[in-house]
């Protein structure tokens, strides 16, 4: 079909698959800087019109990228079950929408067409849903996982614990972990972003995160955001790992530029099922963010929401516990402001969840787009509302490592009241023994961290 003119129901005329896809997105400045976004909101109508009639039939037969070029293509259509999208194949994109907004339609019968999905199938029909769709279908889809706790049941919404440090400090890790477990938060993972990628770095933290897990009795999972290869080498030396992590992008092109192929991914997935400290089985964790492609020059002139529904394409095949958007981290040259980043936080967490893996987001900007708290604020109550697995929490909101501003733990215990919901059902266990949760709610106790001195 890349040679193949498309025509739309006004006659429009579009030269591939990628480009209707392309130019059907929201506006976003990452695919106006790759020269590839509609010129103008009438174009962007006639492409959505275009998109909209599109059976799901072409869409797998044209690929964002060739499958001889890319191993993220090969794996995403490896994995479809042929005699489920043999009953989809003929529907429109638009007869795909139709089906999950449709009030009869719940997750039991998203979940029956899930495996005749491709990535392009599901970032096609993201195009074609408004704010409140992508809510209201989010909230339909319960995906769980389980390490040592269990992530995504009804009635819950975790949270990351990210304790870190601009030198690396354990001591100061600890004190940051003892904080955020006082405020209830922590159950998703206790997951640090080093400054030092290297093993002794790595060894060093997992295995203080470890040992206040362990002192604790604390039901949740450790992880040091290392390079994956150097947390397998940490493993391989005898570290306590929970989870195995490692940043995704949808291209075979913009894995290279992280420093990982399918090859190294499936031997971390064995690595991690054999030697994590966790029960499992669900024992990596991913993070992705549109736009990283681009910054990479490996975006083969494809749209970055496309591009971040193939990053889920991949992490499917690895049964994930948990996987993360950084919507707003990587930068205004890619989403440049609150709206965009609202916009593509959605996007992402419905794309996630619609490829049945168990999906948060770091809901977050840097002092260099134009987003404020009150934005990253309201995602975070549209994403709550929709039921995402969990977000990011950092002390006051402020990273003072990676220099960015993301959710506070304060912000965990609004969302809590707000809508009535609570962290994983061990973890809140847990809470009830340590006195810091009681009734559904966080007790007076709750924001000393001497409790854990």
């Amino acid at each position: 079909m890349s040679s193949q003119h498309i025509r739309g129901v006004d006659g429009d005329r579009f030269d591939s698959v990628v480009e209707v896809l392309a130019k059907a997105n929201e506006p976003k400045t990452g695919d106006r800087l790759a020269g590839i976004a509609a010129e103008s909101a009438a174009e962007r109508v006639a492409a959505k019109r275009a998109l909209a009639g599109m059976r799901l039939e072409t869409l797998r037969e044209n690929p964002a990228v060739p499958a001889d070029e890319d191993e993220v293509t090969r794996v995403i259509q490896e994995a479809v079950r042929e005699p489920v999208y043999g009953r989809i194949k003929e529907w429109t994109v638009a007869d795909l929408r139709e089906f999950l907004v449709a009030h009869e339609t719940g997750e039991r019968e998203i979940a029956a067409i899930r495996s005749g999905l491709t990535s392009e199938m599901i970032a096609a029909v993201t195009k074609l849903m408004s704010t409140m769709d992508l809510v209201l279908v989010t909230s339909k889809m319960r995906v769980t996982a389980r390490c040592t706790n269990t992530i995504g049941e009804d009635g819950t919404l975790s949270f990351r614990l990210q304790p870190n440090d601009p030198t690396d400090d354990v001591s100061n890790i600890v004190d940051a972990i003892a904080e955020g477990l006082s405020y209830g938060v922590g159950d998703a993972v206790i997951g640090v972003n080093p400054v030092e990628d290297g093993v002794e770095t790595t060894t060093r933290i997992l295995e203080a995160t470890h040992d206040v897990i362990e002192e604790w009795g604390i039901p949740t999972q450790n992880c040091c955001l290392s390079h994956v290869t150097t947390q397998m080498d940490a493993i391989r030396e005898g570290a306590p790992a929970d989870l195995l992590f490692q940043s995704l992008a949808g291209t075979e092109a913009g894995n290279d530029e992280f420093g990982v192929d399918v090859d190294v991914l499936d031997e971390a997935h064995d690595l991690a099922r054999r030697r994590s400290t966790a029960a499992g089985p669900n024992v990596m964790y991913f993070e992705t963010g549109q736009g990283s492609e681009l910054s990479g020059d490996a975006h083969h002139g494809v749209d970055q929401l496309t591009l971040e529904a193939r990053c889920y394409g991949l992490a499917k095949r690895y049964d994930p516990f948990i996987v993360n958007t950084v919507v707003g981290f990587i930068g205004p040259e890619y989403l440049y402001d609150g709206q965009q980043v609202i916009r593509a936080g959605l996007e992402d967490v419905f794309m996630g969840q619609l490829h049945g893996i168990s999906m948060g987001i770091d809901a977050c900007y840097t002092n260099h787009i134009r987003a404020d708290q009150n934005d990253i604020e309201t995602l975070a109550v549209l994403l709550a509302a929709a039921g995402t697995n969990y977000f990011i929490t950092v002390a006051m909101g402020d990273d003072v490592m990676l220099n960015y501003q993301s959710n506070s733990y304060h912000d965990a215990a609004a969302l809590w009241e707000i809508f009535d919901l609570g962290p994983a059902p061990e973890f809140r266990a847990w809470l009830e023994e340590v006195d810091v949760w009681r009734d559904g709610r966080l007790t007076e106790r709750a924001g000393d961290p001497t409790i854990f001195a």
